[in-house]
């Protein structure tokens, strides 16, 4: 039974879910990295929230982890650069708090722009503070979005029930897809000169830390009010303050900082013009429970179906298309072994060729899975999905794709090369009816071979007589033959054969073999 430790107060329906599933789970509070690293060693699954950080000391002593689990959208506290290496699929939970982030921008949004936090401090303070308080309208306002993707959207789209007028900034968002959505597409410069609010939807990485820095914060329209519910470190708090403080900026409404908890002597902490909320935006019961149960299935799907859904990671496919892949997905990883078997000298790339029907599905987890069985066979390091690229790439390996939608002899084929130093070798795969993979070509010979156990590969001269002697040796060895293909070119040509055997073939009678006269090569591969 596969164990998944579970930290940072995961709700009570996704650990229920977990075990439902079949999983051996243990729950424990935040766990700081000594700790961390001191249990994990136990665990295939580890699921945290924003609160435990999962460093690469973590993960190196993860020695039976698999995948690391986010109960939430961002995974900045995940060290996923060292997960990629050591081949731990690192997932998170994109959806499960949109409407609750959302909801929290604009809930921010409003406050920010009515004050309504001074208003509500100072009347319980007995002050009656009417005409200083005054605020401003959303309508007509121009709401300027960072990032239109899932919580920008909503947004978005909320704004403009208050009848703002709504830019956005987006690299990876086409106009087109924006105005469908009743918003503007500008540029970042743009967005920074004409917006009356700015609230920020990205991640942070290393090109959108500090995004708003000191010279950005100057570029944008005086008197312009800040709503941050993503990451803290988009915003340089310390520029900011100043902003503030200068009447550049005239507030701000933050729910995250680049320490959580910000220290006590933090200067927008200080400020009347800032809100400040610990963090909130997805907590709402709904959002948790959502982020819980979602959490709970993708990494039970992963740990004991092979099932990848939002890995940040790796090319993730839903259930319904995994079912349809699966056969090609064990059809390509099996290719690759039996590729790193027949091959010989330095590998130095890899091609590998889609045709007909598959070309409308998704490949990259084919060519992962082709890539894992090639390197897993000959490596002595873990090779995953995750890592299969990044193994290829620091072994000088080039990894290539083509396709085309015409296959003359097969609704759906494979096709996949190995390059070496010393030559090339090839094999073709399809599936056939019952989902059933074989390979119907070696080096360009047609045949049907079914692609499991023992296998004798072997090249020769077309002649009467090298079928029965080898026949006759594995009679003399006590190897049964369960099947045999034989593809040639021409009579008198050159021919390849491959044998399914009930055992192993001893390196005695493989010798035995390529010191036969006519016989070209002959290796044993087992897949």
């Amino acid at each position: 039974m596969k164990r998944v430790l579970v930290a940072d107060g995961l709700q009570a329906v996704g650990v229920d879910a977990l075990r439902k599933h079949g999983l051996d789970v243990e729950v424990s509070g935040s766990l700081g990295e000594p700790e961390l690293v001191e249990r994990i060693g136990e665990y295939e699954g580890l699921i945290v929230r924003s609160a435990t950080k999962v460093t690469r000391p973590v993960i190196e002593a993860g020695r039976r982890l698999e995948v690391i689990g986010r109960a939430g959208a961002g995974v900045d506290t995940i060290d996923v650069d060292s997960a990629t290496k050591r081949g731990v699929v690192v997932m998170n939970t994109p959806g499960g708090n949109t409407t609750a982030v959302a909801e929290h921008t604009l809930g921010l949004l409003l406050a920010l722009a009515r004050r309504l936090p001074a208003a509500d401090v100072t009347l319980k303070a007995g002050r009656w503070e009417k005409n200083r308080l005054q605020g401003v309208e959303l309508l007509g306002k121009i709401l300027g979005i960072v990032g239109l993707g899932r919580i920008g959207s909503e947004v978005a789209r909320r704004a403009l029930g208050f009848r703002m007028h709504v830019i956005a900034y987006d690299p990876y968002l086409t106009r087109e897809a924006a105005e469908r959505l009743g918003v503007e597409s500008v540029e970042f410069d743009e967005l920074l000169a004409r917006a009356d609010f700015v609230t920020i939807h990205t991640p942070l990485t290393g090109d959108t830390r500090h995004l708003l820095g000191a010279a950005e914060l100057e570029r944008l329209k005086p008197g312009v009010r800040i709503i941050n519910c993503a990451r803290g470190g988009l915003i340089d708090e310390q520029a900011l303050a100043r902003a503030i403080q200068s009447g550049k900026v005239a507030g701000a409404a933050l729910d995250v900082f680049e320490q959580e908890p910000p220290p006590a002597d933090h200067p927008l902490l200080k400020l009347e013009q800032v809100i400040v909320t610990p963090h909130l935006g997805a907590a709402t019961d709904e959002a948790q429970t959502a982020v819980a149960l979602a959490i709970a299935d993708q990494v039970a799907d992963a740990l004991l179906r092979g099932v990848v859904v939002n890995a940040v990671n790796l090319p993730s496919i839903d259930a319904e298309t995994h079912r349809e892949q699966a056969p090609y997905v064990g059809l390509a990883e099996k290719m690759g072994r039996f590729l790193a078997q027949m091959g010989e000298g330095r590998m130095q790339e890899a091609r590998l060729t889609y045709a007909g029907e598959i070309v409308g599905r998704p490949t990259a987890t084919l060519t992962l899975a082709f890539v894992r069985g090639l390197l897993g066979t000959i490596l002595s390091e873990h090779v995953t999905d995750v890592n299969a690229m990044l193994i290829a790439k620091a072994r000088g390996l080039r990894v290539a794709e083509t396709s085309t939608s015409e296959s003359s002899d097969y609704a759906s084929l494979v096709t996949a090369e190995v390059r070496t130093d010393r030559g090339a070798t090839s094999v073709a795969g399809a599936v056939f009816f019952k989902r059933e993979p074989r390979f119907v070509q070696v080096d360009g010979f047609s045949l049907e071979a079914v692609p499991q156990g023992w296998m004798l590969v072997f090249a020769n001269l077309d002649v009467p007589g090298v079928i029965g002697r080898i026949g006759t040796l594995c009679g003399r060895h006590g190897i049964n033959i369960a099947g045999m293909q034989l593809g040639r070119e021409r009579r008198g040509g050159r021919a390849v054969s491959v044998l399914n055997l009930d055992d192993p073939m001893p390196p005695a009678a493989l010798d035995e073999i390529r010191a036969m006269p006519d016989i070209v090569l002959a290796k044993v591969v087992k897949l």
